[in-house]
Parts: C-alpha cells; sequence; structure tokens
C-alpha cells in the first residue's frame, strides 16, 4: 500500500487524503483494491449513534479515527461500556454470523473526520470468499470478544481509578492523541459509576499529576506512570490485539 509524504496510506480510488482504517490497510494490496469500490465515507460526530440495540442492521462501519463505544442499556434504563473500537476495528460484523439485530448501541464518543462504510449484503459477500478479509476479520472479533470478556472482568473485579485509567489510555491510544474530549457525565455512563465517583477519581489523578482536566477535555500529563495506575486489563488487551492482528496493534503502539 502507498503512503504519502504525511504518513498516510493512500487508498486507491478512495479519498487518498483522508486517515485510514488500520485493519483495512492491513490487508494484502489487491485485497484492498477489490472491495475499495465498495465503500464510501461518512462523517462520524460526537454522541452520533451509528447503531441502535435492538435495531436492524445494515451498514458496516471502518472508523479512520475517534472512538466508538459499544454500550449496552439495561431493562431498567441503566447503560455501561463493554467495548470501543477505533481505527483498528470494525462495527456491525455480527452480521455476517446472522445477528440481524443489534445486541447494543455504538456511540460515537470522538469524532472521526472520515469513516468508510459498507452495505451489510456487500460485506457478507466479500467474507464469504473466505479469504485475507475474512481472516482480518475474523480475527478482529475474536480479539473484540476477548475486550468484552476483560471489560466485564475488569468491571467486576477492580477499582474505580484502575478503570478509569484503562479507559483513559485505551481511548488515548484509539485517538493517537493524549489529549481528548470528556464529561466526568459521559465517563460515568462508559464505566456503569455514579458521576460523584468520576469526580472523585478525577479529582486524585489530577493531584497526582497523571491527568489535566479543563474545558471539558482531558490530558494524559504522565502516561508511564498511568499505566503503572491502571489495572493489567489495560496491557492483557493490547497484547491480545498484538498476538490476533500484528499489523494492525504495531500501528497503534
Amino acid at each position: 500500500m502507498p503512503v504519502s509524504q504525511d504518513n498516510r496510506a493512500v487508498m486507491p480510488g478512495v479519498m487518498s487524503h483522508l486517515p485510514v482504517n488500520r485493519l483495512l490497510v492491513s490487508l494484502p494490496a489487491d485485497d484492498y483494491a477489490r472491495i475499495t469500490p465498495s465503500l464510501r465515507h461518512v462523517a462520524l460526530t460526537r454522541n452520533q449513534v451509528l447503531v441502535r440495540q435492538d435495531e436492524p442492521m445494515q451498514l458496516v462501519y471502518f472508523p479512520t479515527g475517534g472512538v466508538c463505544s459499544l454500550v449496552k442499556t439495561l431493562q431498567d434504563g441503566t447503560v455501561a461500556e463493554v467495548a470501543t473500537i477505533g481505527s483498528e476495528g470494525a462495527i456491525g460484523t455480527s452480521v455476517f454470523f446472522g445477528q440481524r439485530f443489534a445486541e447494543c448501541d455504538v456511540l460515537v464518543q470522538q469524532p472521526c473526520e472520515c469513516a468508510l462504510v459498507m452495505d451489510a449484503d456487500a460485506f457478507k459477500a466479500e467474507m464469504d470468499r473466505r479469504d485475507a478479509f475474512f481472516n482480518h476479520v475474523i480475527r478482529y472479533n475474536q480479539a473484540l470478544m476477548s475486550q468484552i470478556m476483560q471489560t466485564i472482568t475488569c468491571n467486576g473485579l477492580h477499582s474505580a481509578e484502575q478503570r478509569c485509567c484503562r479507559w483513559l489510555l485505551m481511548t488515548a491510544d484509539r485517538t493517537g492523541r493524549d489529549e481528548f474530549l470528556l464529561t466526568h457525565e459521559f465517563l460515568a455512563e462508559m464505566l456503569g459509576v455514579r458521576r460523584p465517583t468520576v469526580t472523585l477519581v478525577a479529582e486524585r489523578l489530577q493531584r497526582s499529576g497523571l491527568i489535566q482536566y479543563r474545558g471539558g477535555s482531558v490530558t494524559i500529563a504522565d502516561r508511564s506512570r498511568m499505566e503503572a495506575a491502571s489495572c493489567e486489563c489495560y496491557h492483557t488487551l493490547k497484547n491480545q490485539m498484538r498476538r490476533l492482528l500484528p499489523d494492525v496493534e504495531a500501528s497503534l503502539s
């Protein structure tokens, strides 16, 4: 895959001046060229709901930046995030396995100027070829399932502060920036805790010099200490991605 002077891969026939989806550009060039005509691009805006729980899934998204949250809503209205997806992955791939209706909401938490989108029927037809695209998507889905299982375990066993550190680190990895938009209310929903809990945790982290929080945005001020303050889940998830999709993980490090 050709690379431009600003280190962005050049995608044949599709908006070569924009960032790319790392899962797609890790494909062999011939495979990527074949699927390019099936892709179109859309902007993802903050708080946009791409998929709604229990509604039909008609599109598969390949973000080229930003972060999307998979959010499960219970009958009493409480919500919690079960996974995040950025340019390393894809959204809606479960349509290949016969999952017609979404199992959770997919919410854009950090905007993306351009995501690549494929109709579900075109996606399933490409998967039916059982070639490199199929292999990469299957491996990514295994990594996503591992993330969901690790998140459930983390939410049940680790402290709010450890979980907060993990979440901030994962968001920074996916955005490629140590500063990003965030409110206490949103973080509380994603972690499944009360807002005052997040406020207390954020104040402790700020006093310790790990983060800076102001004006609705957060900055990771000391990454090495933040990683030390996080639970083991952060490195476990990175290692799982590295094992399953080494080319994709290398671009996230």
